[in-house]
Formats: structure tokens, sequence, C-alpha cells
């Protein structure tokens, strides 16, 4: 007799969910890079530019619990805006003295010689960009916290399956650099499931809201990126993303 996913999920163990959004990355990518090899360069320029416009629209959707009643009330008053920007400005001088773009780009043209890519491929962009896109988002740590819990990989399902599509996308445009964005997810959302098996249940709905609008600011910088209006650093923004929820807690303590 079939499990239903509820029954399948008691059945699983920690860290799944994360092997299969890999998995799922990787095939994507696969996917996209047949088909991208097919297309000229003025179609596969055309494509990036697309991804960049869907991304500002997914950013846009991020912003959404900016003016959300359960944020606004677990606020004080003018307080919404402030978790945002300290969180960016604090989580930017974090990023920035830990030199994290750089990092990034240097771990995507050490992995580009490994794989052997040309000096001239999108390989490090598309590594970086995925790497980004990927790992910023609710999902990503709500589903591996719930799946470090073992109340399901619900969550990280739906992830994988998002991810798939945009890795398809992606790759056609990027190259292989996307599938190989797979490494850092994996191990990111690792660190949570970790967190989750460890600790439980440990964000409020506010401080995940918090968290996705600070995501969202940074998916409309990748957006940036995509569509070559400003190269921001957004591998310096990254430890804004752990400390929107604490900005939220202290304000939400106020």
């Amino acid at each position: 007799m079939g499990w239903t996913l509820h029954e399948y999920n008691q059945h699983m163990f920690p860290g799944v969910g994360t092997i299969i959004n890999i998995l799922t990355i990787i095939s994507g990518a696969s996917l996209g890079v047949l088909v991208g090899n097919r297309m000229n360069t003025r179609t596969r320029t055309l494509l990036t530019d697309v991804l960049g416009l869907v991304t500002l629209l997914g950013a846009g959707s991020a912003l959404i619990p900016l003016w959300s009643e359960r944020y606004i009330n677990a606020l004080p008053q003018g307080w919404t805006l402030l978790v945002v920007l300290g969180s960016l400005l604090i989580g930017g001088l974090i990023g920035s003295a830990l030199k994290l773009e750089n990092r990034l780009d240097s771990l995507g043209e050490n992995l580009r010689i490994r794989f052997k890519a040309s000096s001239d491929s999108p390989f490090v962009e598309g590594f970086v960009a995925a790497s980004l896109l990927f790992a910023i988002g609710p999902l990503a740590i709500l589903g591996s916290i719930s799946d470090g819990m073992g109340t399901g990989i619900d969550q990280l399902i739906l992830k994988s399956t998002l991810d798939f599509f945009a890795a398809m996308a992606f790759a056609t445009s990027l190259g292989w650099g996307v599938a190989v964005s797979a490494i850092p997810v994996g191990i990111y959302q690792a660190t949570w499931t970790i967190i989750g098996f460890g600790l439980g249940e440990i964000l409020d709905g506010y401080q995940v809201d918090a968290m996705t609008i600070v995501g969202g600011i940074m998916l409309i910088c990748i957006s940036f990126r995509l569509l070559n209006i400003k190269n921001v650093a957004v591998g310096n923004l990254l430890p804004a993303l752990a400390i929107a929820p604490v900005f939220a807690l202290l304000a939400h303590s106020l």
C-alpha cells in the first residue's frame, strides 16, 4: 500500500529534503545546458534579460510582508523599515569585512577551472547568481529547519520543484555554473537542517517576514546584475539574512 506524503515524511532521515533539492538543481541545469547549446548568443542574452525581469517580479512578491499586519503589529511604530535597513547595513559591513563577494567569485573561478569551462563562458556569473537565488528566501531556511525537526519536507519539495525549472531556465544562458551552485546551496541548507535538528522551531512569523523582506531586496540586486543595470555585491549582503530575524526580535522587545 502506498504512503501518504505525511507518512513518507515520518520515515525520512534529516537532510533528505536538501538531497532532493540538490538533485533537482543539477538535473534542471543539465537539461537547460542541453537546450542552451542549441541557441545563438542573441537568444541567450534575451533569455538572461527575461530571467532578470522574472527575478525582479519575485523580489516584488518577497516584499509583500513589509505591509502585512503580522509584521507591522510585531514591531514598534516606525521600525518596520529600520529593521530592514539596519539588517542590510550591518550585514553589508560584515560581508564586506569578510569579503564574501570576492570569496564567492574566487570559488566560482576555481570551480570553472576544475570543470574546465572556458574563460569566456558565463560560468562564474551563473554560479554566483544561481547560488544566491537558490539560497535566498524563506523556503531554503524554513524548509531545512522543518526537515531537521522531522516535521516534514513539504516546503523543500516545493522549493525543489521551483528550483528545477529556475535552474533549467538559467542554465540555458548561464551554463554549467548553475548546476555547480548546488554545492554551496547544499552546504547552506544542511547547516539550517542541523540547526533545526538541534534547536527545533526557533523563528516567529514576524522574524520570517523580516528575513523574507531582506531577501526581496537582495533579489532586486540580483535582477539588476542580470539586466546589467548595476553590479551590486549581493554576496556581501548575505549576513543580513541571519541578522534580520535577530534585529526583528530586538525591535519586538522594545
